[in-house]
């Protein structure tokens, strides 16, 4: 008898490839979605879903012609079809590692003003040098990043904290130290100023990330140090679209100095007393696959 969760399978046995559906038709709330993610025939992945709910005694989803959901039982089995499927991509992984090959998957998060390594060049050098590695990649706020990387969704991760915070649940190590500056547009008044501090800039409408994010974290907390309140009018996602705000004449912003000059259509100023923040790679404490390892060396992370 093998015990998953709360499920039992007697006289039967899951199955890889049945795990494979299930997480795909639960991701997408389709089974034919699902199979075409999993390049299958719709017919035969619900042939083999139907197969392993008679094998579980316990139906996973609840079908109607409108929408597909994970029943109690499905929500209870998901989450070790997902840890099955991941140990064998790991284990596949650490098979060819040991004879020389770097396989599998490499699943890497950044934040939208990652800055101290290039990575999409990183990505791009270690496809043409391990071209069997699948990759993903995902752009989301810090906390989250931090906590699917310790979850093991994610791989590699790079994100950015304020200078009194660490990742914590995961390894990391430290990439670079940055200020902040002010970012306006082109006919804004501060524009030809050569510095400002954060007391002149507090009269302004700006343009950030959303609240509760480590990245909005950082300027918040630098005003609220300063015992300065501000109008934050337009919360976005990703530093592209502040930028774009901003360059509209819709607010002002702070934003790492380092990722400014990929910045167009917008005036950058020095800040006197910016709030910093530190850049991060972090990876799970759990271990490294051979993926992980390979695109952390070739990024230069130290002291691995």
């Amino acid at each position: 008898m093998l015990f998953m969760t709360s499920i039992s399978i007697q006289d039967g046995s899951v199955e890889l490839q049945q795990m494979r559906y299930v997480v795909a038709v639960a991701e997408t709330n389709s089974f034919t979605r699902a199979a075409e993610r999993c390049l299958v025939v719709q017919s035969a992945l619900s042939h083999q879903i139907a197969r392993l709910e008679r094998e579980l005694g316990a139906r996973l989803f609840d079908r109607t012609s409108r929408r597909v959901r994970l029943t109690p039982a499905g929500a209870a089995f998901l989450p070790t079809a997902r840890q099955c499927l991941e140990a064998a991509e790991r284990a596949a992984a650490e098979v060819a590692a040991a004879v020389g090959e770097v396989r599998g998957r490499l699943a890497v998060g950044l934040i939208s003003t990652a800055a101290a390594v290039d990575i999409p060049g990183a990505l791009r050098d270690f496809r043409q040098r391990y071209p069997q590695v699948r990759i993903s990649l995902r752009v989301s706020p810090s906390e989250e990043l931090i906590e699917r990387v310790e979850q093991g969704a994610i791989d590699v991760a790079f994100c950015g904290l304020p200078t009194a915070a660490w990742p914590r649940g995961v390894d990391a190590r430290e990439l670079a130290r940055d200020r902040y500056v002010a970012v306006v547009a082109p006919d804004h008044p501060l524009a030809e100023e050569p510095v400002v501090d954060l007391r002149r800039l507090s009269s302004e409408v700006f343009v950030d990330l959303p609240a509760n994010t480590a990245g909005r974290a950082q300027s918040d907390q630098a005003f609220a140090a300063a015992g300065l309140s501000r109008d934050v009018a337009f919360e976005v996602t990703t530093a592209y679209l502040i930028a774009r705000l901003v360059g509209h004449g819709l607010g002002v912003a702070v934003l790492p100095a380092a990722y400014a000059p990929q910045l167009t259509g917008v005036t950058t100023i020095e800040v006197s007393d910016a709030p910093a923040r530190v850049e991060y790679v972090i990876w799970s404490r759990a271990g490294r696959t051979p993926a992980a390892t390979a695109f952390l060396t070739l990024v230069g992370v130290p002291g691995l």
